[in-house]
């Protein structure tokens, strides 16, 4: 079992096999996420903006700059 100590500043230095293990690096983020009461899981926050490219797909038609404006307006007439 790989262990780390906490400073009195609440800051810990993860173990090399572990950083080797989640494939981060210096200025990687990290983010925890609570599986349970107490119990977390470490994962990696580092995928770049690429990796997102064709997560959402194009629309069928394209919207020009005056209809989203006109869409805009008449909700916000609607709001009033």
């Amino acid at each position: 079992m790989t262990t780390a100590t906490m400073t009195s500043k609440g800051q810990i230095t993860i173990p090399s096999a572990v950083r080797a293990a989640l494939g981060v690096d210096s200025g990687d983020r990290l983010e925890f996420v609570e599986v349970q009461p107490g119990r977390f899981e470490i994962v990696a926050a580092t995928h770049s903006v690429t990796a997102l490219k064709g997560l959402i797909r194009k629309p069928a038609k394209s919207v020009t700059i005056e209809a989203m404006n006109r869409a805009i307006a008449a909700q916000g007439a609607k709001a009033r």
